[in-house]
């Protein structure tokens, strides 16, 4: 908390549909051009984003939200999908009354930013996919999905927040970045069980949104951790060809999080996107 009166972070909830979303807000000290809505993975929530917040360009407010049953957002009804999480999404937009929005989604929150694109192309000014792709799971992904819906039920949370690290960290960073480790095995323990396997099913029945890639009208940075092994580099290189304004990044020694692997990267990436496309 200290962190956040620090840098004037101000935590809020709001009522959207069924729900009460909560989110973290950075308000420009000058007045508001854009604004930036971060959506978290999964299973973590609206503080993996902290190290954003803060090192933005003057101009843009900062969002960052919890997606529905994830860190203080409520679950409402309970029946989760992709398409669900993009209707929160533009419900909150909506509600808000935010202009010029930018949407950076991290893996699972790509997927949500992809879908509230193609139902409502019109709320969005740009996009930002950090370790995340347009595709659909594939069976063997779906069989996997459903794995590990058992192991959660029979081993807990505990069990899969350590077994998850090394699937979104690289070697380096686990050994050097002990404060994003910690904050990210926080985030999976204060989820539910039974949130966590919503959630999987509803990452597993998402749909495919390659198609709706050449028809984008906004400009599009896409982060890629080198040693990613869940976003690989031929799909970033897929969505790279069908976007008509696009930059790709790669950045090295990072993994499924580089804004946590490498913050100093990642922001500088974002605030370059921002002032030269956006702002």
């Amino acid at each position: 908390m200290k962190f956040e009166r620090e840098m004037n972070i101000k935590r809020k909830s709001i009522r959207v549909r069924d729900i009460s979303i909560s989110y973290l807000i950075k308000e420009s000290e000058e007045e508001t051009r854009s604004v930036l809505i971060f959506l978290h993975g999964f299973p973590f929530n609206k503080n993996m984003w902290l190290p954003q917040l803060d090192d933005l360009p003057a101009g843009c407010t900062a969002i960052a939200l919890d997606i529905r049953g994830h860190g203080n957002s409520t679950r409402g009804h309970g029946f989760f999908s992709i398409d669900l999480f993009a209707q929160d999404l533009l419900a909150f937009i909506e509600v808000l009354e935010l202009k010029n929005v930018v949407v950076c989604g991290c893996s699972m929150g790509g997927y949500i930013a992809l879908r509230a694109y193609e139902f409502a192309p019109s709320a969005f000014s740009g996009m930002i996919l950090n370790s995340t792709h347009s595709f659909s799971d594939t069976n063997e992904g779906k069989a996997k999905r459903f794995e590990t819906i058992e192991t959660v039920l029979q081993y807990g949370r505990r069990t899969f927040s350590i077994n998850f690290i090394p699937k979104v960290f690289s070697e380096k960073s686990i050994q050097a970045k002990p404060d994003a480790i910690r904050l990210i095995k926080s985030s999976i323990r204060r989820s539910s069980e039974v949130n966590i396997c919503s959630t999987l099913l509803a990452l597993a029945s998402r749909t495919d949104t390659t198609a709706l890639l050449s028809t984008f009208r906004l400009p599009v940075l896409i982060i890629r951790g080198e040693e990613d092994t869940i976003v690989s580099h031929e799909q970033c290189m897929k969505m790279t060809e069908l976007i008509p304004d696009v930059k790709f990044v790669e950045m090295v020694d990072c993994a499924h999080l580089p804004n946590l692997e490498n913050s100093t990267r990642f922001n500088g990436e974002v605030r370059n996107f921002l002032i030269s496309k956006i702002i």
